[in-house]
């Protein structure tokens, strides 16, 4: 296996794709480092160190950045619901099932479908994160300046990992999705 991956790297295209992944995971690693601005990330961190195992998972799914509060708390999990969405759709509209069945262009739209879903579930989702959070006592000095800033920070972390992990996908090596949902999991795992 060893030799396996050695023959990969002498080989410059193959090279540079694994390059240009790497390069990409650890931009999504940095990411998860910045917190959102106006929002006090130690007391969170602080409250969910105190919680159940639920809430481990998903700081687990998030490489950490749910806890953190960082500009990445909402991860791929947009797009991922967003994409199941639209695949169920496609079988309840004979319209989406039609442009399924169109070949690539289909395909293409839908992609752009997605996407779309995507933005407006990582809004919906981030104000729910932020005014609960502030419901419960967690964000102090809550005003409609802060959510703003805070939900635009989160669904414009979530678009981002979302664009990167379709650049991995078509420049990189594999499913960028699923590799950015693997080195999360992976950087949970010395804690």
């Amino acid at each position: 296996m060893l030799s396996t991956i050695q023959n990969a790297v002498k080989i410059k295209d193959i090279r540079k794709k694994l390059i240009y992944t790497l390069f990409a995971l650890i931009v999504v690693r940095i990411g998860c480092q910045f917190p959102i601005p106006g929002i006090d990330s130690k007391a969170i961190a602080e409250f969910f160190s105190q919680q159940t195992s639920a809430i481990g998972f998903l700081d687990v799914m998030t490489g950490g950045s749910f806890t953190q509060m960082s500009i990445f708390a909402l991860n791929i999990t947009p797009y991922i619901t967003s994409s199941i969405i639209i695949q169920l759709l496609t079988i309840a509209i004979p319209k989406l099932e039609e442009m399924q069945k169109d070949g690539e262009d289909g395909r293409k739209k839908l992609g752009e479908y997605t996407r779309y879903l995507t933005i407006v579930l990582a809004i919906v989702e981030g104000v729910a994160m932020i005014v609960g959070f502030g419901n419960t006592g967690l964000i102090t000095g809550l005003t409609p300046t802060i959510i703003l800033v805070a939900v635009m920070s989160l669904t414009a972390g979530s678009a981002f990992l979302m664009w990167l992990g379709e650049q991995i996908t078509e420049k990189g090596v594999g499913n960028g999705i699923s590799i950015i949902l693997l080195i999360n999991i992976i950087s949970r795992i010395p804690e």
